[in-house]
């Protein structure tokens, strides 16, 4: 720490050059110099000295990595002890089309699945339900029972490799056509190693995919954690999101407190259902969005580690390091991946991918260029895996742990970071908490001014997007889309009619009665759930139970 004497000197010396060498640039190029901001619409320096860290400590607030406060990264070695999970996000049209799809980035050296699945899976529906027109496939692969799980996960090797599912109200249905077609292959449920995203609360946030009321939704969540924790001790059930909080139009203090503080109501609902935090807390992991402002990504990792380390360990008492510890997933940001100039994506997805691994990210996917005209060609996914690759083995970057740890700039961005959270955090806390401030429309209008804001700005030109609003050129597209099999929709269609037709189904009934009976009772839905998936009862019937039991949530209108 710097003593206050040494920090008067460094302020002086700092002053005196923002006078001479500054404003003689300021008059050669005065609107290049003007205050700059970062997205979070925080004014930034022009230089960053001691003056700004006087008060950092280095054994309080950064350590060494692997110990407590985990600024500087979860895990001693880091990148030197193993690279991070090559996660490329996959799902489209049939189980087929999409097996085929892992198959392919395995053999090109992914390490890791990611299941992206369609609306009307992530909605609860059949893919033959009405609800369900005209989405099959779009935005992911189709799931309606056991048996796409078992197309879609066929020749792949559960037991060694770890998978991740974007799926959230019916995760507990999804999850569990996954632990029984590993059981059908004779692989226990007690080795399989991956995460369900099961993050409810950033759906009324931000992405609008609840089914259910926020409280029996809650419920299902825990029943999930309790699960994993009792049976599953590989497995991370629940995947606490802010990569879509950001998508929405959040800045990134609000991605960063908002998920946070999702993560926090969690541990607080396993801890009232009467689990111990150290049997649950170290299976909790979380998903970050890496946007465009490459320093101020890299700060908000190491607060978001720093921030929970303490919560864990001084609020809620947990005793075990691992508890401590703040995992996490990293995608880069598809909200800034323009159809204008495809090619420029690469370019943006390359900084952004950097920004995760120099930001410590436990796993990583990379966005492939087309992605915002299309579902990922398989050149274009390629290059969005050669990129996490080239990083890995080229760059040389991941020899040294946290190597901007101690920049004048990288330090002040990550105390700021932490600063603006407590203060949300302080703030949700006035309301009443997570739930209530979702109900009352906090999150939603903060994350509506921001993007309001944001988007001013690239209509000023007060931001440039390359190829949007400066540099542009007309000139045709010639990038190949992916393109899904015609037939895709009929063969999945007739696929679950058989399997209505062909399935024991009194044993169907029998399951769905308990997986009833449950929900009305309060037992742990994960049995019964897993018994109806094994009879092959479908992802709309077992939903629709649920539904029934615990109705449907309608967003209140606040505007």
């Amino acid at each position: 720490m710097y003593d206050k004497e040494q920090a008067r000197k460094v302020h002086e010396e700092k002053e005196r050059w923002e006078e001479t060498t500054v404003q003689k640039a300021l008059s050669r190029f005065p609107e290049r110099y003007e205050k700059f901001t970062t997205i979070s619409g925080k004014p930034v320096e022009r230089l960053y000295t001691p003056d700004n860290v006087v008060d950092l400590d280095y054994f309080r607030d950064l350590g060494f990595p692997g110990e407590f406060p985990f600024t500087r990264g979860p895990y001693p070695t880091m990148y030197r002890g193993r690279l991070w999970t090559m996660r490329m996000f996959a799902g489209f049209g049939t189980a087929e089309e999409t097996n085929e799809r892992f198959k392919y980035l395995l053999a090109e050296g992914e390490t890791g699945l990611s299941i992206a699945f369609d609306l009307p899976t992530l909605y609860g529906y059949d893919t033959d339900a009405p609800e369900a027109e005209g989405e099959f496939g779009k935005c992911g692969v189709a799931v309606s029972s056991l048996r796409d799980m078992e197309i879609l996960l066929d020749g792949i090797p559960l037991d060694e490799i770890t998978t991740s599912m974007t799926i959230n109200s019916p995760a507990a249905v999804i999850w569990a056509m996954y632990i029984v077609t590993a059981e059908k292959r004779g692989i226990p449920r007690r080795v399989l190693g991956g995460t369900i995203q099961n993050d409810i609360l950033k759906e009324y946030i931000a992405q609008k995919e609840y089914i259910f009321p926020p409280e029996p939704s809650m419920r299902l969540v825990v029943d999930t954690i309790e699960f994993a924790a009792n049976e599953m001790p590989r497995w991370h059930p629940i995947s606490i999101s802010g990569y879509h909080i950001r998508e929405a139009g959040s800045t990134a203090v609000q991605e960063l407190a908002f998920t946070l503080a999702d993560g926090f109501t969690y541990v607080e609902a396993a801890l009232e259902r009467g689990l111990d935090v150290d049997a649950f807390a170290p299976r909790l992991s979380f998903f970050f969005n890496v946007h465009n402002d490459f320093f101020e990504e890299i700060a908000k990792f190491r607060a978001a580690r720093r921030i929970w380390a303490r919560a864990m360990r001084d609020k809620y008492g947990a005793k075990n390091p691992r508890s401590w510890t703040l995992r996490f997933h990293a995608q880069t940001a598809g909200c800034t991946l323009t159809a204008q100039q495809p090619e420029n994506n690469i370019v943006r997805v390359a900084i952004q991918a950097l920004a995760a691994v120099l930001g410590g990210a436990q796993s990583l996917h990379t966005n492939s260029m087309d992605e915002a005209l299309a579902l990922p060609s398989e050149k274009a996914v390629r290059i969005a895996l050669r990129t996490q690759q080239i990083i890995a083995h080229e760059t040389e970057v991941t020899n040294t742990i946290d190597p901007l740890g101690g920049s004048f700039y990288v330090e002040a961005l990550t105390n700021r970071m932490e600063e603006e959270a407590n203060e949300y955090f302080r703030r949700i806390e006035s309301l009443g908490g997570v739930i209530p401030a979702i109900e009352k429309g906090f999150f939603q209008q903060e994350i509506a001014d921001a993007a309001f804001r944001y988007q001013l700005e690239v209509d000023a030109k007060r931001r440039i997007i390359v190829g949007v609003n400066e540099y542009v050129e007309e000139e045709p597209l010639e990038i190949p889309l992916l393109e899904m099999d015609p037939e895709g929709y009929d063969r999945q269609v007739r696929r679950l009619q058989e399997l209505r037709r062909t399935r024991d189904n009194r044993e169907v009934t029998r399951t769905l009665h308990e997986v009833r009976e449950a929900a009305r009772n309060g037992k742990n839905l994960m049995y019964p759930i897993l018994d109806a998936v094994a009879a092959y009862a479908t992802l709309g019937e077992i939903m629709g139970i649920l539904r029934e039991e615990f109705g449907e949530w309608e967003e209140p209108v606040w505007f």
